[in-house]
């Protein structure tokens, strides 16, 4: 004997009660000054660091990785230090 499944009974919020304000919704609602927005979150920086394609051979790539995390940022670290010095033209 197979029965008919009854449907879920929606209830609805009544359209002119106000939501419920919560501590969680002030955390995430927008912070206004006069009509402009407040940027949140992490301040700019001054000197930011830039975006670079740089193709290299597989085995420069496995042998950095393989020194564990940090590989990226020691590798920068040294490009910077074995960076070469500024010519000074003459003229």
């Amino acid at each position: 004997m197979s029965a008919k499944r009854r449907k879920p009974v929606r209830t609805l919020l009544n359209q002119d009660d106000p939501p419920e304000i919560t501590e969680a919704w002030l955390q995430e609602a927008d912070l206004m000054k006069g009509d402009k927005v407040v940027r949140r979150g992490r301040p700019r920086l001054e000197n930011p660091k830039q975006l670079l394609s740089l193709r290299l051979q597989p085995e420069v790539i496995a042998a950095w990785k393989a020194s564990g995390s940090g590989w990226q940022t020691r590798m920068a670290e040294l490009l910077k230090k074995s960076s070469p010095k500024t010519r000074r033209n003459a003229g």
